[in-house]
């Protein structure tokens, strides 16, 4: 966990960082975050991340225009000594006034946090993950459905799902009954040989990884599609798998307790992992 943390422009030690209680980011869940992955101490796609975080800032009114959050982030990582870490950039609205009025909030709050990562052993990508079809919905028509907003309850909620079934994730659908995304993952699966996942009309945060592996198919001779997918489509595919900065490509190899393809990794899956992790290794 980190030790030293920014807020609203200076390093202090974790313990001093205090925010006010009338934060419209924890009164109303009125802000964004990232989350990054840092290898070797430089943070992976950071303009990307950056890029996004500043889209969906301009969708909420967020003013972090003038914020060096480049700056800022590296600073974190150094004060806390890191090499592979964990990185959040939180924001919110800032301070206002009891009643709900967004009018109210003068300045915004800027927290980033960047703590020591441990990637899961090679052993879990050899085995995959197991999922869970959750309970909760995307709301496709919803334009917090595509930002990463402090309104996490429903990824919360699914994960929680996950945790008591006994599974590693949990496949959210939207309110079509389209497949979605994960809790805190996209989804990839494999048919007839093509790549194919939700497009962002299905109610999908555009995940700075899955942007990563759509630019990587192409190269490696792998078609990709956006569309909309059905449950039945995933239970039927011959390989999917999860992605997140953290996490990167994880085989999905079983879901509600039946094989998902042939119950491993897949080798279109493999592929794309190994490409993943030499893209990183370049540091592109």
């Amino acid at each position: 966990m980190s030790e030293i943390v920014y807020l609203n422009g200076s390093l202090i030690p974790r313990s001093q960082a205090q925010i006010s209680a009338l934060d419209y980011g924890f009164l109303y869940g009125y802000g964004l975050f990232e989350t990054m992955r840092a290898y070797e101490g430089q943070v992976f796609r950071l303009d990307n991340h950056l890029r996004r975080l500043a889209d969906s800032a301009e969708v909420l009114g967020l003013p972090i225009g003038t914020l060096d959050l480049k700056k800022a982030i590296m600073d974190t990582i150094q004060a806390n000594q890191l090499s592979d870490a964990r990185i959040r950039v939180a924001i919110s609205l800032g301070e206002g006034e009891t009643v709900p009025d967004p009018s109210t909030c003068k300045k915004p709050t800027v927290l980033i946090l960047a703590g020591d990562y441990q990637p899961y052993p090679e052993e879990v990508y050899q085995k995959g993950f197991r999922v869970v079809v959750s309970s909760i919905h995307r709301n496709s028509g919803s334009p917090l459905s595509r930002l990463k907003s402090a309104n996490y309850l429903d990824s919360l909620l699914a994960r929680k799902e996950a945790r008591t079934a006994g599974a590693n994730e949990a496949i959210c659908l939207n309110e079509k009954g389209f497949l979605a995304e994960a809790s805190m993952s996209n989804i990839f699966l494999v048919t007839n040989g093509i790549l194919r996942t939700p497009g962002q009309e299905s109610g999908i945060l555009p995940g700075i990884t899955r942007e990563t592996i759509l630019e990587l198919a192409p190269p490696l001779g792998i078609n990709s599609l956006e569309d909309n997918i059905r449950l039945d489509e995933l239970s039927q595919a011959q390989e999917a798998f999860l992605t997140n900065s953290l996490i990167e490509v994880m085989p999905l190899i079983e879901m509600d307790g039946k094989p998902v393809g042939s119950g491993t990794p897949g080798p279109l899956t493999q592929k794309l992992l190994t490409a993943y992790r030499e893209l990183v290794r370049t540091g592109e």
